[in-house]
């Protein structure tokens, strides 16, 4: 139960690891996923004596589309700096980042929470290197270290406390996934930890922030939600108890749904900030800016407005947008574009995105080999039908899910549609002897049609495509039911 003395305020760190081929300052493989540890890793990754770092212009690219998906423009000037702290995965004792100019300045994410769109703001987005990764064997008296990830470009968003609830929280995160993959900036792999969420929380019932916890390293949008939740939870109870909350570092226990204390979070000064001695600023020029601007792919808010022309519900285009991105083989977004000069058409394909071929593709039923073209003559064939009243919607999805399942591109769709017992049956003595049949079956709902009972009508026709097994056209049945009924 929410306690409304105490208002929370939420703000997000997040770290987007760039998908560039080589790491931020050195020519080593920047995909650790499923590689040998410490087998991408060079002398600057190691911190050896004089080696120096190269900047990697592709990141300085990428991070200038992030500025753009982040409602802003790239700062023409930044520069790096040393961040100071010793750990066994920073064999240089600093990392390299940004502090005082950072590449991003002020944005804003649009979030909609239920049913109405908020800002979040953004303070700042900054580059800087990964650390590598320590693992803690169970029963060992040992850790291990693994400097694959030390050097990875990672773009450090950080959003103001505009988030007042583990609602908006989990959307900002999501909002933020899907930005950063339509801008191209990264692959935003959770599992892997391309994304990973510090999140802030404070309560208080004075318009004065209160006494702040930082939970670091969530990577899905559910932890987010619950940590946020549970961290909520905890510091009222805390107050309430007449004790303080202190800022700290927690972590995240996936396990028991909690929040655990780890260490006194460090301030600005602990880190003993200082300018980078072996980097140059980076100064952009405008027409640079200018023309990563006029590059930049659709983003999920003009994605939502194309979307809405549809009619679509919300869930749909969610359901869409989020598709969009799980797999580089399959576009959906597009072809509805493709579409919209018929927009029935466009809406009809965008359902049977939703309801056939994206669960398929989810549960891995459907085969992979169906190239876009196939996939989108398929569609246009079964509307074609569809729109004949050869297939009813039950027909068409069962013919869909039939092609996609076994990967099949009939030369003709109609021909095979008949073979495989698809096609509606619009033959009126057919039916109209089905008609008969259910009508005598149902004599309760029959009567309720002869009353002006409407639902009744919807329970009849529902019995005659039982029967047909959803072969029968459901327009002509309705008018045979109605037209038997009046005699």
């Amino acid at each position: 139960m929410k306690n409304k003395k105490y208002k929370p305020s939420i703000g997000i760190e997040c770290h987007v690891q760039l998908k560039t081929f080589t790491k931020l300052f050195a020519g080593v493989g920047n995909d650790a996923r499923g590689a040998i540890p410490n087998t991408l890793i060079s002398h600057i990754c190691l911190g050896m004596p004089g080696a120096l770092p190269v900047l990697n212009e592709r990141a300085i690219e990428l991070a200038s589309r992030a500025a753009f998906a982040l409602n802003t423009r790239p700062e023409r000037f930044s520069k790096f700096d040393r961040k100071h702290y010793f750990y066994p995965d920073l064999p240089k004792g600093y990392q390299i980042t940004q502090y005082e100019d950072p590449i991003i300045g002020k944005g804003y994410v649009e979030v909609e929470v239920s049913g109405k769109t908020r800002k979040i703001g953004i303070t700042r987005a900054h580059l800087e290197e990964d650390a590598g990764k320590n693992s803690h064997p169970a029963g060992r008296d040992y850790s291990l270290v693994d400097l694959n990830r030390a050097g990875t470009p990672l773009l450090e968003i950080v959003s103001k406390p505009d988030m007042h609830s583990a609602e908006e929280a989990k959307a900002y995160a999501r909002e933020l996934y899907l930005l950063v993959q339509y801008a191209g900036v990264s692959d935003a792999d959770l599992y892997h930890g391309n994304m990973r969420f510090d999140v802030n929380v404070s309560v208080s019932k004075t318009s004065q922030l209160g006494t702040r916890t930082e939970t670091k390293n969530l990577n899905s949008f559910k932890s987010v939600e619950k940590a946020v939740e549970y961290e909520i939870k905890r510091q009222i109870e805390e107050l309430e108890r007449g004790r303080k909350v202190f800022q700290e570092t927690r972590g995240w226990n996936e396990a028991k749904q909690k929040t655990i204390s780890q260490r006194g979070k460090e301030e600005s000064h602990d880190y003993r900030y200082m300018p980078e001695p072996d980097l140059p600023p980076v100064e952009l020029s405008k027409d640079y800016i200018d023309k990563i601007e006029a590059e930049m792919p659709v983003l999920p808010k003009e994605w939502r407005r194309r979307l809405a022309k549809l009619g679509l519900n919300k869930s749909y285009t969610d359901m869409l947008l989020e598709a969009e991105v799980e797999n580089e083989k399959f576009s959906y977004l597009p072809m509805i574009e493709e579409a919209l000069t018929d927009p029935e058409y466009a809406k009809q394909l965008a359902n049977w995105f939703v309801n056939v071929e994206i669960p398929m593709r989810r549960d891995h039923s459907a085969d992979d080999s169906i190239k876009d073209t196939i996939r989108f003559e398929i569609y246009q064939g079964i509307y074609q039908l569809a729109k004949a009243n050869k297939l009813s919607s039950t027909s068409a999805k069962a013919l869909l899910t039939a092609l996609f399942k076994e990967g099949l591109k009939p030369e003709n769709i109609e021909t095979y549609a008949k073979e495989q017992g698809y096609i509606q049956v619009s033959d009126q003595k057919e039916i109209e002897q089905i008609v008969k049949n259910v009508i005598a079956d149902n004599p309760k709902a029959a009567g309720d049609v002869k009353n002006g009972e409407p639902k009744a009508i919807g329970f009849l026709v529902g019995q005659v495509m039982k029967a047909s097994q959803g072969k029968a056209n459901p327009t002509l049945a309705s008018e045979l039911i109605k037209s038997q009924l009046k005699k």
